[in-house]
């Protein structure tokens, strides 16, 4: 049995729906997660990363863990905490949804330090460990949703600077194949998308799928910090600013890995665009 930790996310969603399509039992946690959440046949238990005690009864009877690493709330993981309660199962495969900023900013706090301390617990505790490091996945482009739904506009700073966004579905598939086949243990897998996508493609990709004109708007640094801080930490904000602005040629660069994985190209952000138009109707 496969544990999805995560579940009701982005990621863990969809991870959940395509091992289940499989044929694999699969038991589906995340701290608010229903029945309705999941298909049907798939064992669910609310639970908190951190909060271990709260994962024992997801991870009862579990061979294989995909561990997403806590995301927001990355920096109130005890991930030794997790993995013992994982070894008492029996879990002995362990696949972590880490980040990019492990490898390109391992010396930020905020990003990859957080994600870095992660990977490093569970390298060297479990046996059979893969490690998935994304990038900027396509869905942050939720966060315009609102404004196109009811302006028809996208803001966003450094409008013409892009990153090779990947499809959270494709993320999950790298995940399903990692969990269920043998190979991959002791692998690090950068994923990405196809191409550098910049805010203002984003935001035409974003009209072509509605069939109607976005318009774009660029934000300066300081106009786009203001309305971060109104839900994220300072220090968050600033790194994200830096990755945004100032990308490194390792968070530029588009990995072949999604490919190698799964044996098609990742999906573009058009694809994901139309796939979730609903979202910006």
């Amino acid at each position: 049995m496969i544990v999805v930790t995560g579940a009701t996310g982005n990621v863990g969603r969809s991870l959940v729906r395509s091992l289940a399509a499989a044929g694999r039992q699969v038991s589906a946690t995340s701290r608010g997660i229903v029945a309705a959440d999941v298909p049907q046949g798939v064992r669910h238990h609310p639970a908190d990363l951190t909060d271990p005690e709260t994962l024992r009864p997801a991870f009862d009877g579990a061979d294989a863990l995909f561990l997403q690493n806590g995301g927001p709330s990355a920096h109130l993981l005890d991930p030794h905490a997790v993995l013992d309660v994982a070894k008492a199962a029996g879990i002995t495969r362990v696949v972590l949804l880490s980040s990019q900023g492990a490898a390109t900013r391992p010396e930020s706090a905020s990003h990859g330090g957080v994600a870095r301390a992660i990977e490093d617990a569970v390298t060297r505790t479990v046996p059979d460990w893969t490690i998935l490091r994304p990038g900027g996945f396509d869905s942050n482009a939720y966060a315009w949703a609102d404004s196109v739904r009811t302006r028809r506009v996208v803001a966003a700073p450094f409008a013409d600077i892009g990153l090779p966004l990947i499809d959270p579905s494709d993320v999950a598939e790298a995940g399903a194949v990692t969990l269920c086949e043998d190979g991959h243990a002791g692998r690090t897998y950068d994923l990405t998308g196809p191409a550098l996508v910049t805010p203002r493609q984003a935001a035409r990709a974003i009209g072509a799928a509605l069939g109607e004109p976005v318009r774009f708007d660029e934000l300066t640094r300081a106009e786009a910090r203001a309305r971060m801080l109104e839900f994220m930490p300072g220090p968050v904000v600033d790194t994200t600013l830096d990755i945004l602005g100032a990308p490194t040629p390792a968070e530029q660069r588009v990995s072949p890995d999604v490919e190698r994985l799964l044996g098609r190209g990742p999906r573009t952000f058009a694809d994901w665009a139309r796939d979730h138009v609903a979202a910006f109707r």
